[in-house]
């Protein structure tokens, strides 16, 4: 069970609708840009965000989803790869202005693994970073542009963010591991054995 439910589904409806107009404000409209998806959640997050964008602004921002598994710098030679998700980036990329999205930013790795992905299809005209929650304990120096809401953690309590799409419902929950330790679920197996899943960092 979670201590604390940090944002419900209103919670995480206005913030989506905030960060939509920030986004088309900052960029002065919705003209060459490009959401993208870090997997798991934060597929579904770029797709809530577009749409918003749609309906109030212009229709067919477009939407593409990453894959960061190869790229991320926490798995060992010797650990499985796990099997690899659907990565969609249009043609014209490097026209784009790219929106990043992520479910949590936490130390910055996942971020830099997907700005490391990202290189692979080439220059864009510059990434911006979304992200639903910023937790603090950042290790890399990485900063969002778009916070749906900051919130301060402790190093052995975890942020869950939930989905409808992928979790049958929207909620922000803080746990605790008795532990300590943390697993993301960015690499798509299990998680080890007496650690929760969570969110990515």
């Amino acid at each position: 069970m979670p201590e604390k439910v940090l944002l419900d589904e209103q919670d995480i409806r206005r913030a989506i609708t905030r960060i939509a107009h920030e986004i088309v404000e900052r960029n002065r409209g919705c003209e060459e840009l490009l959401l993208i998806g870090i997997h798991t959640r934060g597929v579904p997050l770029a797709k809530r965000i577009a749409a918003c964008i749609n309906d109030f602004e212009c229709a067919g921002t477009n939407v593409g989803a990453l894959d960061i598994t190869l790229h991320r710098d926490d798995l060992s030679s010797t650990e499985a790869i796990t099997p690899f998700r659907h990565t969609d980036i249009p043609p014209d990329f490097e026209e784009k202005r790219v929106i990043l999205v992520d479910d949590v930013l936490y130390t910055g790795r996942t971020v830099r693994a997907a700005m490391d992905a990202l290189t692979d299809f080439g220059r864009s005209q510059s990434i911006q970073l979304v992200v639903l929650v910023d937790r603090g304990h950042r290790e890399l120096p990485i900063r969002a542009d778009y916070v749906g809401k900051n919130i301060p953690t402790a190093a052995h309590e975890k942020v869950v963010v939930r989905l409808r799409e992928i979790d049958g419902s929207d909620a922000v929950e803080l746990i605790r591991n008795g532990d300590g330790r943390e697993y993301d679920g960015a690499g798509g197996g299990p998680p080890p054995e007496g650690v929760r899943l969570g969110s990515s960092e």
